[in-house]
């Protein structure tokens, strides 16, 4: 479904066939009688007071036989990101009635629910009419024509720049997790992250070549039993003339996990193309700095493999040697997404000297049983990177919740036969464990956290901004983290 947004100072004739007018909480009439005639006023005052009270915030009634009425309940508390979820709700009602072309009068809006209100209430619109179809044969040219009437549409420049980035930055991670594994196997990934320069970012791509000459062996290993290419991508943007450190954003990107010979059941498999979402947040952050211009300077990380089975695929009890140089012994080839972090981690570490690392990655089925599709787990060495991400989540909702690392854990990751083992075979605290080990590879003591986004890159069903699949979490709440506390 596509939605065309059209600013308009008042409607194309005198009787739109569909309007939509804010009404104040429980559906107030008293902004309305600037648009409707007095009997209009009169005629719904009667049908809402018959209605059976109910806990919608958007209904709709025919005033006419030409015209229909959608009234748009706004909440004294409204805020934040609950704008964004009404515009959302608003999406979602009129392609549910199949209303084609809606005329909405931004000037009912009478309260003041914080600044840009019409912007952010069509920035989750638009966030939520999101469709992945391209492998459709039948292509269905559906247009949603929404025309906003009045002065208090216009958006601050700077407000119109950032909503448009985070679409696009949005939709690019969304893609990229749509995509299925053959289409999206790590050397087309390379390839379009490369086309990236053209927004002005600067795009390195390490190949195998390079990583083994690097020693990035933990990587590497990953993504031996496939045909495709295992790479390193870095993707730089430099916003400030300042040669400050960077901030750094980490991503897994297995783009296709079958488990390796630790094989995963055959139910469900299908859903590991999204086992790259880390990766994708990363790249839609960088794809949104660039174009909103963000004056920071930036570097997203993405290691990029395809963990598959073949004669030459890793074994379980195989060691490798990491970019850190520390060994690791992996006892299960499922556990790969640590890997790939653990040499990418201090590869940016020791590269970028970073002000600080955020890794995002759907690394372990643990986090969905503690936290299910609600919260992403949140680990940190950092109390105050910590703070910044947690509050940053939840004006956004895409929320954090922080679970512990602490030093007794490692006892449970110890190895007989190298520095450490890739997974706890004690039992237990499987997330934590994760990135427990993941924390050895941040060398410098670098301020550090990394996000288990596994319950929250993909979700069966619809969320409050996006209609079910690839959700694209983690590039608005990043963005609003940069924004809040580095620009």
């Amino acid at each position: 479904m596509t939605v065309q947004v059209i600013n308009k100072n008042r409607a194309k004739s005198s009787n739109p066939g569909v309007i939509a007018l804010f009404t104040e909480d429980k559906f107030q009439m008293d902004n309305t009688r600037d648009f409707l005639s007095k009997n209009e006023v009169s005629y719904v005052q009667k049908i809402l007071k018959n209605k059976k009270k109910n806990k919608e915030n958007i209904i709709s009634l025919n005033i006419s036989e030409k015209t229909t009425l959608i009234l748009i309940s706004l909440k004294k508390d409204l805020k934040g990101s609950g704008v964004e979820s009404l515009g959302a709700e608003f999406y979602s009602f009129i392609k549910k009635n199949l209303f084609s072309d809606v005329y909405i009068f931004a000037e009912s809006v009478k309260i003041k629910p914080g600044k840009d209100f019409i912007g952010r209430f069509m920035h989750g619109l638009k966030l939520k009419s999101y469709e992945f179809n391209i492998y459709k044969s039948k292509k269905i040219k559906n247009i949603i024509t929404v025309n906003l009437i009045g002065k208090q549409n216009a958006l601050s420049k700077k407000n119109t720049l950032k909503f448009k980035a985070l679409e696009e930055g949005t939709f690019f991670t969304r893609d990229l997790v749509s995509e299925p594994g053959n289409i999206l196997h790590p050397d087309e990934y390379a390839k379009r992250l490369i086309k990236l320069k053209k927004h002005r970012l600067k795009v390195t791509v390490y190949d195998q070549k390079k990583l083994k000459k690097l020693g990035c062996n933990a990587l590497l290993g990953v993504g031996q039993g496939s045909v495709r290419g295992s790479y390193l991508v870095t993707i730089e943007w430099k916003g400030n003339k300042t040669k400050s450190n960077p901030l750094a954003f980490v991503g897994k990107g297995v783009c296709f996990d079958t488990g390796g010979y630790s094989l995963k059941p055959a139910r469900f498999m299908e859903d590991m193309t999204y086992d790259m979402a880390g990766s994708a947040a990363v790249v839609g952050l960088m794809k949104t700095l660039a174009l909103r211009k963000a004056k920071i300077n930036a570097v997203g990380v993405v290691g990029l493999v395809e963990n598959m089975v073949s004669g030459n695929a890793q074994r379980p009890g195989d060691i490798v040697k990491s970019y850190s140089g520390k060994t690791i012994e992996v006892l299960n080839t499922d556990a790969e997404g640590r890997l790939v972090l653990a040499d990418a981690l201090t590869f940016t570490e020791k590269k970028f000297k970073p002000k600080f690392m955020v890794d995002l990655a759907t690394l372990t089925g643990a986090i969905i049983v503690s936290l299910g599709s609600e919260y992403a787990g949140l680990f940190s060495n950092d109390d105050k990177l910590s703070k910044q991400l947690l509050e940053a989540g939840e004006k956004v909702d895409e929320k954090l919740w922080r679970m512990p690392l602490h030093k007794n854990f490692d006892k449970l990751i110890n190895s007989k036969n190298a520095d450490m083992q890739n997974i706890n075979y004690v039992g237990g605290a499987g997330s934590t464990t994760a990135a427990q080990f993941l924390q050895r590879f941040v060398i410098n003591k670098t301020p550090w956290a990394h996000l288990d986004i596994a319950g929250m890159a993909f979700s069966k069903y619809a969320g409050a901004l996006n209609t079910g699949g690839a959700t694209g979490y983690g590039v608005r709440l990043l963005n609003q983290f940069v924004e809040d506390n580095y620009e």
